[in-house]
């Protein structure tokens, strides 16, 4: 059983729990040398994270990741004509639908696990739809005791609203959980709240951030979740 008093724990799901950077390789279009096919799938990631940045700061509804992932990958082709060509409609919509399917990081199924068996809660909240949510935990082989999206929450992260609300209907209280993510923009939302915060950090994120920052912005900083329920123990 639990030793603190943290009850619940939340996690960012894409990034954090997810290599959504292998799956999306694979699926853009092979004839693109892999180090090419790299850049893009991180450039991608990083103009979907400011479109979303960009609709909190104009006060903008929730989108359909769907409808997000496609008007930045269509504006990131448009500004690589060398490989415009292979981007028609098809290729494009495969791109998208491989967001549905990605494998978790090899430390996080025995991380959760231990965590469930310390008597924790273990919930996602991330931005996204529920469906695409529900599509992960099935690629990935994680289970958690819910999934709390963005689209179901009708927020994005890191709006203050967004962590008052996913806590209010877990009914806790914010000293009683800690966030684990891969984002700063994340974790700092979390710390606003009033939550714990834990650091994960994964090369795939976060590129443009400062991690010496980072480290001291967080209760915890990993390089990875091996010894994740020890951790969050000490909090």
């Amino acid at each position: 059983m639990t030793t603190t008093n943290i009850k619940a724990v939340f996690f960012d799901f894409m990034g954090t729990c997810l290599d959504w950077h292998s799956g999306t390789i694979k699926a853009l279009p092979q004839s693109i040398s892999e180090s090419e096919r790299s850049d893009i799938a991180l450039k991608w990631r990083h103009d979907y994270f400011a479109a979303n940045a960009a609709r909190i700061a104009a006060n903008e509804p929730v989108e359909d990741i769907e409808v997000t992932l496609g008007k930045t990958l269509s504006a990131l082709v448009e500004t690589r004509p060398a490989h415009k060509r292979l981007f028609d409609k098809e290729t494009k919509e495969r791109c998208i639908a491989a967001w549905h399917s990605m494998p978790a990081w090899p430390d996080v199924a025995q991380a959760i696990e231990q965590l469930k068996a310390s008597g924790y809660e273990v919930f996602v909240h991330a931005n996204g739809t529920t469906r695409l949510q529900l599509d992960l935990c099935k690629s990935s082989g994680l289970s958690f005791d819910m999934l709390f999206s963005s689209q179901l929450l009708g927020v994005y992260k890191p709006a203050p609203d967004s962590y008052r609300e996913v806590l209010r209907l877990v009914n806790v209280k914010p000293e009683e959980t800690v966030l684990v993510a891969a984002h700063a923009y994340d974790t700092r939302g979390a710390k606003k709240a009033g939550m714990k915060t834990v650091y994960v950090h994964r090369w795939t994120d976060d590129i443009n951030e400062d991690m010496e920052v980072v480290k001291g912005e967080n209760d915890f900083f990993l390089g990875d979740m091996t010894n994740l329920a020890g951790v969050i123990r000490q909090l």
